[in-house]
């Protein structure tokens, strides 16, 4: 059934073509200083992004696109370090494919809501990005997409292009409301991934005044394949006034007896323009889940600049 829909769609998409409506290029760059135990001593930092934006529409009224994100430029187009994609939409949804997020990572919110120039406030041990099982095979996804009044719904798959090992598939929703002065988001995913499964909700509430939290919970099965299921609790806190912006982030895995937890902090200042001062702290406290982890700290301080 999944064969005809994209052969179905590809067909639609190919009769009646149009010329591209656009091609957009953005880019960003950082600068500045980095160090702590993360690194062997302080260190100087830099970075550049460019993006590259396609979009068209055909002449019933489909629309369709492709981007490419030639991050660290120098690894050349098509390494790992430059994801891509390409999509496809009308009335029926939207279907994209490439490097883009499983319909579990879509569903949720992380909490990485101010960053800094790398990811300091994001690296510590306590962290999760909610990909489980986005990189499983070579991390290309095909995901669907379709949204009605406050409420979308997303499913994904990806496929292992040797044959052997079983696709992993995912499922997500999500809701927003207004409700008494407070934007709420609510996200909820599944995964079956190789041999297991996981399942999360986030709760994103946005209040007036500038202040904003972010709570995520998530079983995720066994997925470092030692026998025991994980679970993750991530909390962020956040407040906004005028050009400044700060924020604090924590999490914590569990497996069995054993944790793993950090914290970090994030603070922006908007200069105008497309340049921000960032600045970001992470702090691994704990190890014992997954390997890799190390007890430490990592900071950063410089200046992001947009395109």
């Amino acid at each position: 059934m999944k064969k005809v829909l994209f052969a179905t769609t590809a067909l639609v998409a190919s009769a009646g073509i149009a010329s591209a409506q656009g091609v957009s290029l953005s880019g960003s760059a950082e600068m500045g200083v980095v160090g702590g135990d993360r690194y062997a001593a302080v260190q100087f930092h830099h970075d550049f992004d460019i993006k590259f934006s396609l979009a068209g529409e055909t002449d019933n009224g489909l629309t369709f696109g492709a981007t490419i994100d030639l991050d660290e430029v120098s690894a050349g187009i098509g390494a790992a370090a430059n994801p891509s994609s390409v999509y496809i939409s009308g009335n029926f949804g939207t279907i994209t494919m490439g490097d883009t997020d499983g319909a579990f990572d879509w569903a949720m919110t992380e909490l990485d809501a101010i960053g800094d120039i790398d990811d300091s406030n994001t690296a510590h041990g306590g962290f999760n990005g909610n990909g489980v099982g986005d990189g499983t095979y070579d991390g290309q996804i095909a995901r669907y997409e379709y949204s009605f009044g406050d409420f979308s719904f997303a499913a994904s798959t990806q496929l292992d292009d040797t044959g052997a090992g079983d696709p992993v598939f995912s499922v997500g929703g999500k809701y927003t409301a207004e409700m008494g002065g407070v934007t709420l988001g609510i996200g909820l995913g599944y995964m079956d991934y190789v041999s297991d499964t996981a399942i999360g909700f986030s709760v994103d509430a946005k209040f007036a005044g500038g202040f904003r939290a972010i709570l995520n919970y998530s079983d995720l099965g066994d997925s470092d394949g030692g026998g025991v299921d994980e679970t993750h609790l991530g909390l962020g806190l956040f407040y906004s006034m005028d050009a400044l912006s700060v924020g604090v982030n924590y999490g914590q895995y569990e497996e069995g007896a054993s944790t793993q937890s950090g914290y970090g902090i994030a603070a922006n200042y908007d200069l105008g323009g497309g340049a921000v001062v960032k600045a970001g702290y992470g702090n691994t406290d704990s190890c014992g889940v997954y390997g890799g982890c190390a007890v430490g700290d990592s900071f950063s301080i410089g200046v992001a600049m947009s395109f």
